[in-house]
């Protein structure tokens, strides 16, 4: 337990920026994943510069503090959640975009930046940064590599890390670190950048990211594809790959979802189909790819619409929300798998089926595109603990399935605190021990994140 004593050296190291206050301890906490073991830090640091997280992390070195570092806390696996002891590193103050080199096409940020306003700064040069996890106007950059997060334009642009050519981090005892490079080829020595992006604050704290930034397409065009069932619309992600077209934007929602959405936004998604197919296309090739994947899935009996700007903005918008806020009177858990494209079609029949039988609810989104799907599960709370154990027997078997059928237990979520209880069902223990060494190599101390990402 860090000691007054402790924590009053660290208010004299960073007047100002530490926090005890009850409202700070309980909002910084945790982020929007599922907590299993409750716990308040003892202090929330907000850092405004690379020099005072070094601090931060000699001082913990000092006195063997946890440090829990964050973002935005967007998160929904539990990977900012505090633990007993902690403190919470917040970078939600370190948001200078450093540099922005249009001949390059890379930028520079700090961590803190929030994924949208980088894109606002360099779209006047005709570019863009690629990775948008639903939550980009609020998620931070910094929080999106210590995540790997993806995002809708996975399909044809990557994850996070396909974005992420150098990374300055801190390291456990406040030492100051650069890996990786400017250029975007580089291979000289061990891929430290790809190590430490989604490794959750295990291994280090980001304090600066070097980006590599995409052309802003000159055309888009968003083709909508109702069917009469989702399994039909998985059916129509094949399709399209087969007939190797490439979408930027290749997502999935089921019948309800759709039902969700009209509820909070008052669309009429579900009266249009069961299931709905949305397909975003760009570049100077856009109309052309959509006009094909139009005829392919028209082959399939769906439902298509090649829609207007207004209209496509307000569909792609729609599916950013379809995971839902909370509600008090349900117990929800989203899911995070992904799975074989050419398994998709098996896997979303084999989810109907196990809701049924554990007598769940069940919705479903997808990034189509990767095989990534986020089935959400839920019961009304006031059934009891047992709607909660057949929720949480759901949950286990549809994990299951997708490793069976050759996915995983996370596309773009990451680990956290949550899904540490499967990953021995996906890795095996000679690679858990592998991990484990490589964290004891960065954190001999174990007081960076303790408690997530990997099993230790």
């Amino acid at each position: 337990m860090t000691d007054a004593s402790a924590l009053g050296d660290l208010e004299v190291i960073l007047p100002g920026r530490v926090s005890t206050s009850s409202a700070d301890l309980t909002s910084y906490s945790r982020d929007q994943g599922p907590v299993l073991e409750p716990a308040l830090p003892v202090a929330v640091v907000r850092a405004e510069s690379v020099a005072d997280v070094q601090e931060v992390l000699r001082w913990a070195t000092r006195h063997r503090v946890p440090v829990v570092s964050r973002g935005a806390g967007s998160g929904v696996s539990g990977g900012a959640h505090a633990t007993t002891g902690s403190v919470i590193l917040s970078l939600e103050l370190m948001t200078r975009i450093l540099e922005i080199n249009p001949d390059d096409e890379t930028a520079v940020v700090e961590p803190g930046v929030v994924n949208a306003a980088l894109n606002d700064a360099v779209a006047g040069h005709g570019l863009m940064y690629a990775p948008d996890p639903a939550s980009y106007r609020w998620s931070t950059i910094g929080g999106n590599v210590a995540t790997n997060a993806g995002g809708l334009r996975c399909a044809k642009y990557g994850v996070t890390r396909d974005s992420v050519l150098a990374l300055d981090v801190v390291l456990a005892d406040g030492t100051l670190v650069r890996t990786g490079h400017r250029t975007f080829k580089g291979v000289a020595g061990y891929d430290l950048t790809a190590l430490m992006t989604g490794s959750e604050g295990t291994l280090g704290v980001i304090v600066g990211i070097t980006v590599r930034l995409r052309y802003l397409p000159t055309s888009v065009h968003t083709v909508a594809a109702f069917f009469e069932d989702f399994t039909s619309a998985a059916a129509g992600v094949l399709a399209i790959g087969r007939a190797r077209v490439q979408p930027a934007i290749l997502e999935l929602l089921d019948g309800n979802t759709l039902e969700a959405l009209d509820g909070a936004h008052g669309s009429d998604l579900r009266r249009r189909g069961g299931s709905l197919l949305l397909a975003r296309t760009d570049g100077y090739g856009a109309a052309a790819e959509a006009e094909q994947i139009r005829a392919v899935l028209l082959g399939l009996g769906a439902r298509v619409s090649d829609e207007g700007s207004e209209e496509a903005d307000r569909l792609v918008d729609l599916r950013r929300h379809s995971r839902g806020d909370e509600v008090d009177d349900l117990y929800r858990v989203g899911e995070d798998v992904a799975v074989p494209k050419s398994q998709l079609v098996g896997y979303v029949a084999a989810l109907e089926a196990m809701a049924s039988r554990h007598q769940v609810q069940l919705k479903v989104v997808a990034h189509a595109g990767d095989g990534n799907l986020h089935p959400t599960f839920w019961v009304e709370r006031r059934e009891g603990p047992q709607a909660q154990e057949r929720l949480e027997s759901a949950l286990d078997e549809s994990v299951r399935c997708a490793l069976d059928l050759g996915g995983t237990i996370t596309g773009e979520h990451g680990v956290g605190q949550y899904k540490r209880r499967w990953l021995a069902w996906e890795q095996a223990p000679e690679i858990l021990a592998l991990q484990a060494r490589i964290k004891q190599v960065f954190d001999p101390l174990g007081i960076l994140n303790p408690g997530k990402a990997i099993v230790s």
